[in-house]
């Protein structure tokens, strides 16, 4: 059985190192995208993943597709036409400079696809789990339109529906994002958002937290997880918890609420290397141990390890092993070289 990703891969262009956009004069190109990289994730723990978007028949495109085979991503369901691929350019932050990132993906190829582009009866064949994001939907009223058709599908077959709200206030605004959402949340099994998400899509938010200043409540994000499942009828809600202390340095855990059911993860105190990809990172996680059949407490635990190693590589992709996740699932938090 396979897992299925729907959304846009970018091109992502940053300085090198810790450049500012205006010391720049050249630029690193890698490949990204919320959905992809949670497919990246997955094919690299072994789960056979499949990638589905629509991307222009030129040679960027090509590259970018390129890069998700070398990760072992299947893309014979990605659709081929439009115009351009999305680009975002990407700042680096450190210390109490934050990151910055800029888009460029109007009219993409994707932000103009049509419903009738994807075959979803026949890319579902042989999936059991299917996985967006709330960015998708946000990129056009088709692609909105083409994610339910996709969950509605989903649904028809069984397939066990994973969303990750990830709200960009640069795509639409609050309000559109709760309507739009709502209708997709019916069908979505499991839910995974930020310490903000839940508050910028829904109205949900965690009492006596502060998020800026660092502070989160344990008992505001259980009632959030609580009110998010009871609202949508969603068994599995899972919560990221960022403690920033800087644009280096991060407190990171998460909490998973299931059928009632509550686990926190340790919490892991990160210096950055690049924090671009870190929640995707733990959907994959979350996805995989979810999929082996992982209790709550492991489960959580395992996609908090993933998403941990995934802050101290460079790029989107999140190029940890499986083997090294579990390793520092168990408690090897060393970093004593490895020979």
């Amino acid at each position: 059985m396979k897992v299925v990703c729907f959304g846009e891969i970018m091109g992502r262009l940053n300085p090198p190192g810790y450049q500012r956009f205006v010391q720049a004069r050249e630029f690193e190109i890698s490949y990204a995208g919320g959905e992809a990289n949670v497919a990246v994730s997955l094919a690299n723990y072994g789960v056979d993943a499949s990638y589905v978007t629509k991307v222009p028949a030129n040679d960027i495109a090509k590259s970018a597709l390129r890069e998700l085979k070398a990760h072992d991503v299947d893309t014979s369901d990605v659709v081929i036409g439009g115009e351009r691929l999305g680009l975002y350019f990407c700042e680096k932050g450190a210390s109490q400079r934050a990151s910055k990132v800029i888009y460029d993906r109007k009219y993409s190829a994707i932000s103009m696809a049509e419903q009738s582009d994807f075959d979803w009866n026949k890319i579902l064949d042989g999936a059991d789990w299917f996985h967006f994001t709330g960015i998708t939907p946000a990129l056009s009223d088709n692609c909105a339109a083409i994610c339910l058709d996709a969950v509605k599908a989903a649904k028809a077959k069984n397939i066990t529906v994973s969303c990750d709200l990830n709200f960009r206030k640069n795509l639409w605004t609050s309000e559109k994002a709760g309507k739009v959402m709502a209708g997709l949340m019916e069908y979505v099994d499991v839910a995974i958002a930020n310490e903000e998400d839940c508050e910028k899509v829904f109205g949900i938010k965690a009492e006596n937290t502060d998020i800026t200043g660092g502070t989160l409540s344990k008992d505001g994000y259980i009632k959030v997880a609580e009110t998010l499942s009871k609202k949508f009828n969603i068994p599995t809600v899972a919560i990221t918890l960022r403690g920033s202390i800087s644009a280096s340095d991060n407190n990171w855990a998460a909490m998973l609420y299931q059928n009632g059911d509550v686990f926190f993860s340790k919490n892991y105190l990160i210096r950055i290397v690049d924090r671009v990809g870190g929640g995707d990172s733990f959907g994959g996680g979350l996805i995989y141990a979810l999929r082996e059949g992982y209790n709550g407490q492991d489960a959580i635990e395992f996609a908090v390890a993933a998403s941990c190693l995934k802050h101290t590589i460079e790029h989107d992709f999140n190029e940890a092993t499986l083997d090294e996740v579990k390793n520092l699932m168990g408690g090897d938090g060393s970093g004593r070289v490895q020979r």
